[in-house]
């Protein structure tokens, strides 16, 4: 693939890339794809020596864009990696043409392929096929195949095989949509229904204590302290509303609604 080439690849997939110099000075996935595929050509020669000098070339990379690709990988054409910092690529990973990664997106192994010498000469990493874009965050762990026009979306964590036309979402990552059709259910929010469950909790404290305040109750022995009849304590001429809280229990529901609905949730 010519220089050209890459450049051209990344004013069209980058609308905030203006010309081919602001791409050739600025943009460390198109540094980090230069230098990868130097380190590669001398990878390739399976020589002890140019192989350290690859590795060497690498990790040069590594420090200049915060992007690690290892030179044994393999990449096809028009590679476009965006912000990039924080991606790794490890020495078994395979990407297709036309492919897209963010920042912070890991091409990696198992725990199981972890395990040194013994496992040097295996597929330990992902094979991506073509127009596969992955998004900021997002991990695929493993020696499986990601077909064709696959979207991963960000922070998911895959750690299966998936075919042609899906979109992945969640931790672990499962397939949503399969050529535009929904096949799973939308992916619940654990953290949101968290929230509701305190809540609906929080209701259900409230109404008991406002129930508790008919029954006889310890009396405060402090100095100046006394219960009406009312069932409110009085210190020192001020008048505390113990169900003060219970009676707001509804307006303050409704605002945490709002919220979880607002943020998204």
């Amino acid at each position: 693939m010519s220089l050209k080439e890459e450049v051209e690849n990344i004013l069209m997939k980058d609308p905030a890339a203006r010309s081919r110099a602001e791409v050739f000075l600025c943009y460390p996935g198109f540094h980090a794809i230069l230098i990868y595929r130097v380190a590669h050509q001398l990878w390739e020669t399976k020589s002890k020596f140019w192989r350290v000098v690859a590795r060497s070339i690498s990790q040069f990379g590594r420090f200049l864009t915060g992007i690690e690709i290892h030179p044994g990988a393999k990449i096809g054409s028009r590679l476009f990696i965006d912000h990039g910092l924080g991606v790794v690529i490890g020495e078994t990973a395979e990407i297709g043409d036309d492919c897209v990664l963010y920042q912070g997106v890991t091409l990696g192994a198992q725990a199981a392929a972890r395990m040194g010498a013994l496992s040097r000469d295996t597929k330990r990493h992902p094979t991506l096929g073509n127009s596969v874009v992955v998004g900021s965050g997002a991990q695929i762990l493993g020696g499986f195949v990601v077909g064709n026009n696959v979207q991963v979306a960000s922070g998911s964590i895959l750690l299966k095989e998936v075919p042609d036309d899906c979109i992945v979402v969640g931790v672990p990552g499962r397939v949503i949509f399969r050529e535009g059709v929904r096949v799973s259910d939308p992916v619940p929010d654990i953290e949101a229904e968290a929230i509701k469950c305190l809540r609906d909790k929080l209701a259900k404290l409230e109404k008991q204590i406002e129930r508790n305040q008919t029954v006889p109750m310890f009396e405060p022995t402090l100095t100046g302290v006394k219960r009406p009849s009312g069932g409110n304590l009085v210190h020192n001429g001020n008048v505390v509303h113990i169900g003060q809280g219970a009676s707001a229990g509804t307006a303050s529901s409704d605002a945490v609604d709002i919220f979880l609905h607002g943020a998204g949730i």
